[in-house]
């Protein structure tokens, strides 16, 4: 049974640092248009206060979401039990785009640790917050992050990662600009 939350409270922190993955929700106003649905790791999310979260995003083939909170805010974040007791967190919400020529960057970026191949940082002030029961989540075992994204950006360097966005993140499968737009 779902149950609601005034704000994010000590002990859904608690869960959610508990998680090694999350899952971030978004879509296009245009019905046509694709629902971006795509999940994180590498301990990049944060708790900024009980209404408001950030994630490190790191460079990938697209950048759905921020063209969609750039184009309308909506955003879902979704964290699942997959050890321990079972349990669905989802956090409704309107989230930015924060690129690093932009004020808020450096204080933000502090809390994250630094991961190569960081493209953005997504923040999103919260408006609803459930839970879920979760009992058909199945379970897993935990053996650690990846670090292939870590090793590609590695390799590519600053100038290919770049270059890289300049290709591939400009602009969303729907054709939606995407912020880094603005600093290219």
């Amino acid at each position: 049974m779902a149950k609601l939350f005034e704000s994010i409270t000590e002990e859904l922190q608690k869960f959610i640092a508990k998680q090694h993955m999350f899952f971030v929700g978004t879509a296009p106003l245009n019905a046509d248009g694709h629902v971006n649905l795509s999940p994180k790791g590498l301990e990049s999310f944060r708790v900024l206060s009980p209404h408001k979260v950030a994630y490190l995003d790191l460079t990938g083939s697209g950048n759905e979401t921020s063209a969609h909170l750039q184009e309308n805010g909506r955003i879902t974040f979704m964290f699942c039990a997959f050890e321990g007791s079972p349990s669905i967190l989802r956090l409704y919400g309107s989230g930015k785009t924060i690129l690093p020529n932009n004020s808020e960057w450096e204080c933000l970026y502090s809390q994250f640790p630094e991961i190569p191949g960081t493209r953005q940082i997504i923040v999103a002030d919260i408006e609803r917050v459930q839970t879920s029961c979760g009992m058909s989540v199945p379970l897993y075992e935990f053996q650690g992050q990846r670090d292939s994204l870590v090793k590609w950006a590695d390799k590519k360097g600053k100038s290919g990662i770049k270059e890289y966005h300049h290709q591939k993140n400009m602009v969303s499968i729907d054709g939606l600009a995407t912020p880094l737009s603005e600093i290219f």
